[in-house]
C-alpha cells in the first residue's frame, strides 16, 4: 500500500472512531435519562461506606460516587447506593444493575481481563492484615498455625490467606462469611481466632468496637491491595468520565483547589492554566467526554479534593485514624498521582 493510500485509510479509520465516540456513552445516556447514578458500594464499612443515622450514605468511597454524580448530573445527591457483597458486586456491575462500583475492590489481572471490567484508577493503596484479640497472646501472623480465620468469600482476601499460610507452612480453618458486619459479629462472638481483610477495613471496624484496645492488628502486610472504582468493559467514554472525575479530586489537592475556594477560583480564573482547564474556564476538557465545562468543578465543590475526602472520612483526626502513608500525594512520598489536565 502506498503512503497516500495508507494515510487515507488511517484518516477514514480515525474519522469513523471519532464519529462513534461523538455518539456518546451508552452508560452516560442511561444515567442522564434516569436522572441518577446507580453506584455499587459495600454493605457497610465505617469511614468508607455506610448509611448514617438518617439513612444517608457517607464515606470515602461514597464520595467518589457523589463526585461522579455531580460531574454528570450537577447533583451529588442524585445517587442510588446499591449495597453489594464480595460475591454479588461483580454480577451487579456486569448485569447493568449498577453503573459503577466504588467498593474497596482490588485491581487484579483477572478482574480487569477475564471478568471484563475496567479499573479507572486507585483511590486507596492497601494491604491485607490480621486482627486478633489481645489476650490471644499473638504478636505475629507467623504464630497463627492452626487458627480459625473469619474470611469473606469471593474476595482476593480469601486467596491471599491460602497463599500466605501455604508459603509459611501453616494450616488454618476458614470460617466463611458474606459481609463485613457478619465477620465482626462472628469474630467478637469468638467463632474465629482471627479476622483477616484489608488493613484499612480492620482499622475501621475495630474503631467501632466497645473496647478497641482489646484487639490487635498484627504487623504483617501480606498482599498488595490497590483499591479503586471500576466500570464495565466496552464503554470507554463512561470509563473516561469516572477516571477523570477521580483524577480531578487528586489534582485539586495537588493544585490547592479546595471545596471552600473552588467556586471563587472558577469565577475569577488565575494564571495557572491547568487549574483553569480542570475547572472549565479554559479549553474544552468537559466537552471531550460529553460533559459540561464545569463538570469537574462541580465534583470538587460537592465533596472536596482528595485530601479533604481522606481527612474527613478516614484520616488521623477521625475514629478510624488512618495515616496517609502510601496514600499521600507523590510529592509527600506517597503513590497518589494524577495525569495532567491538558
Amino acid at each position: 500500500m502506498n503512503k497516500s493510500v495508507l494515510l487515507g485509510a488511517l484518516a477514514a479509520t480515525v474519522g469513523t472512531a471519532g464519529i462513534a465516540y461523538a455518539q456518546g456513552s451508552t452508560t452516560l445516556a442511561a444515567v442522564q435519562e434516569r436522572g441518577s447514578l446507580n453506584c455499587g458500594v459495600t454493605t457497610g464499612v465505617p469511614g468508607f461506606a455506610e448509611p448514617d443515622g438518617d439513612g444517608v450514605w457517607q464515606g470515602f468511597d461514597v464520595a467518589v460516587c457523589r463526585a461522579v454524580a455531580a460531574a454528570v448530573l450537577g447533583d451529588p445527591t442524585a445517587v442510588t447506593f446499591v449495597p453489594t457483597t464480595g460475591k454479588t458486586r461483580f454480577t451487579a456491575l456486569a448485569s447493568g444493575e449498577i453503573d459503577m462500583l466504588a467498593r474497596n475492590t482490588t485491581w487484579t489481572f483477572s478482574r480487569d481481563t477475564d471478568l471484563k471490567f475496567d479499573f479507572v484508577g486507585v483511590n486507596y493503596y492497601d494491604g491485607q492484615g490480621f486482627m486478633v484479640p489481645a489476650d490471644l497472646g499473638v504478636s505475629s501472623a507467623t504464630e497463627l498455625d492452626g487458627a480459625t480465620v473469619c474470611i469473606q468469600t469471593g474476595t482476593t482476601t480469601e486467596l491471599n490467606l491460602a497463599d500466605y499460610f501455604r508459603v509459611n507452612g501453616m494450616s488454618y480453618e476458614p470460617v466463611p462469611i458474606e459481609t463485613g458486619a457478619e465477620a465482626v459479629q462472628q469474630y467478637l462472638a469468638g467463632a474465629c481466632d482471627v479476622y483477616t481483610t484489608d488493613r484499612s477495613a480492620l482499622a475501621a471496624q475495630r474503631a467501632g468496637f466497645e473496647t478497641p484496645g482489646d484487639h490487635v492488628i498484627l504487623p504483617e502486610v501480606v498482599s498488595k491491595e490497590p483499591l479503586g472504582p471500576l466500570v464495565r468493559h466496552g464503554d470507554s467514554e463512561w470509563g473516561d468520565i469516572v477516571r477523570w472525575t477521580l483524577n480531578a479530586l487528586i489534582s485539586a489537592e495537588e493544585l490547592g483547589v479546595t471545596q471552600s475556594n473552588v467556586e471563587e477560583m472558577a469565577a475569577a480564573p488565575g494564571d495557572n492554566p491547568e487549574i483553569n482547564r480542570m475547572l472549565g474556564t479554559e479549553g474544552e476538557l468537559g466537552a471531550m467526554v460529553g460533559l459540561s465545562a464545569d463538570a469537574f468543578k462541580n465534583a470538587i465543590a460537592a465533596v472536596g479534593n482528595y485530601g479533604e475526602v481522606f481527612d474527613q472520612n478516614i484520616g488521623e483526626s477521625t475514629a478510624i485514624g488512618l495515616a496517609r502513608g502510601l496514600n499521600a500525594q507523590y510529592y509527600d512520598g506517597g503513590l497518589i498521582y494524577s495525569p495532567p489536565f491538558r
